[in-house]
């Protein structure tokens, strides 16, 4: 399978630390195929100071969603060293390290825990210029429009 994976970060050396979500991925998940440009993209859910910097991968893995989540999680606790991206009213904080599953193959899931493709990836430019570079022939599984076409959607609206 090949995951559309979503590495941001808003804090300290925000280069360096999608650096290091992007070996340990490659480490843990699987091979990395291919890696978008570094985009640069301001806090979406919350307010900051710090703007993000975002970087799509793809990544080739035998491990299933659940699997390949779990990983993820993983990496994100370890690099976050312990901390969430979340606070304790659930509203979004700035962190080191942000993983998420953009798409996987032509797969829909929708689970409690994991929603594929990702329901934001209309929404989010951080999310659509990416994926636009990886995979410019992939089109989403529902909205059969491929991250260029809802790129265009997005920037008119």
């Amino acid at each position: 399978m090949i995951y559309y994976l979503n590495i941001g970060s808003n804090l300290d050396d925000r280069e360096g630390n999608l650096w290091a979500a992007d070996l340990r991925l490659s480490l843990d998940l699987g091979l990395v195929t291919a890696r978008s440009t570094i985009v640069e993209s301001e806090p979406w859910g919350f307010e900051s100071d710090n703007g993000f910097l975002n970087m799509g991968i793809a990544v080739e893995s035998r491990f299933s969603p659940i699997e390949a989540l779990n990983i993820i999680h993983d990496i994100e606790h370890e690099l976050n060293h312990g901390h969430s991206h979340r606070d304790a009213d659930g509203n979004y904080v700035d962190r080191l390290v942000d993983i998420d599953i953009m798409a996987i193959d032509d797969l829909v899931i929708d689970l409690p825990n994991l929603q594929v493709p990702h329901r934001h990836l209309p929404r989010r430019d951080f999310f659509l210029r990416p994926m636009a570079e990886l995979a410019p022939e992939w089109q989403h599984p529902v909205l059969h429009l491929t991250a260029k076409q809802m790129l265009d959607v997005l920037d008119r609206e």
